[in-house]
């Protein structure tokens, strides 16, 4: 039986734009043995946590999507004159999946703005317009999200670097955030040639990986499908252990 994964996805679910987003995530769970599901923040329907609580209660997994930028007040700071376009009931609604797959252990991957809100869900905080930084990396390609344009360098030894099966590896870009401070208990593993970390992870849980490039896009790639590939087998296991304990 595949597990169901939670995939994040915007408010505007009924946009052309939202809906060909969503379907490269859910193409790439369910083509390494996972069941996605569109995960859509409530609108003005109740209670959020109580919202959350149940849709983690079912899922086996979490994948936090990219999307727009995070409100800059819930990691301490004033916007930046660049900020983009936000949504705050996403931000709500993604910072408490965060927090309630933390508390469960539940297997979570997170791309681009989804590693943003793990970070920030663990009180770190974001580089709000890269561009301000002097850098030769384009972290804002103009070319096809399949294609890549920069690469990234990984920490030997790292869970990242024995998923992807190598130390190094070529990403595509699309974001103007970034991670500034670490969250509590997360490790950066992964780094672009102007030190901008491209991913996360927290050793100390089942499965939590963060990665700043869109691996969605990526997948026809090995090292990308088989970060999708040991997402969905852990999730899998999750599930299992579960099935055992209400068994039991």
């Amino acid at each position: 039986m595949r597990p169901l994964i939670l995939v994040s996805t915007d408010c505007d679910i009924e946009s052309s734009d939202s809906l060909k987003l969503q379907a490269d995530y859910v193409r790439a769970v369910y083509l390494t043995g996972g069941l996605p599901l569109v995960a859509v923040p409530p609108m003005e329907c109740g209670d959020t946590a109580e919202a959350v609580a149940e849709l983690c209660s079912m899922a086996r997994g979490i994948v936090l999507t990219g999307g727009p930028d995070i409100l800059p007040h819930l990691f301490g700071e004033e916007p930046h004159p660049k900020l983009g376009a936000v949504s705050p009931i996403r931000d709500q609604f993604e910072l408490a999946l965060a927090r309630a797959a933390i508390q469960a252990d539940l297997p979570t991957l997170a791309i681009c703005r989804g590693m943003q809100a793990i970070n920030v869900a663990r009180g770190g905080s974001l580089n709000q317009h890269l561009p301000d930084e002097p850098s030769d990396v384009d972290h804002r390609q103009s070319l096809p999200g399949q294609m890549a344009s920069h690469r990234v360098e990984i920490k030997p030894g790292s869970r990242l670097a024995n998923t992807l099966g190598t130390s190094v590896t070529e990403v595509n870009s699309f974001h103007h955030q970034a991670i500034s401070e670490l969250g509590h208990d997360l490790e950066a593993v992964a780094w672009s040639d102007d030190g901008t970390i491209e991913a996360i992870e927290d050793p100390d849980r089942r499965f939590l990986i963060g990665v700043q490039w869109h691996a969605e896009l990526l997948v026809d790639r090995r090292a990308h499908l088989t970060l999708f590939e040991r997402f969905t087998d852990s999730a899998g296991e999750f599930g299992r252990e579960r099935l055992g304990q209400v068994a039991a």
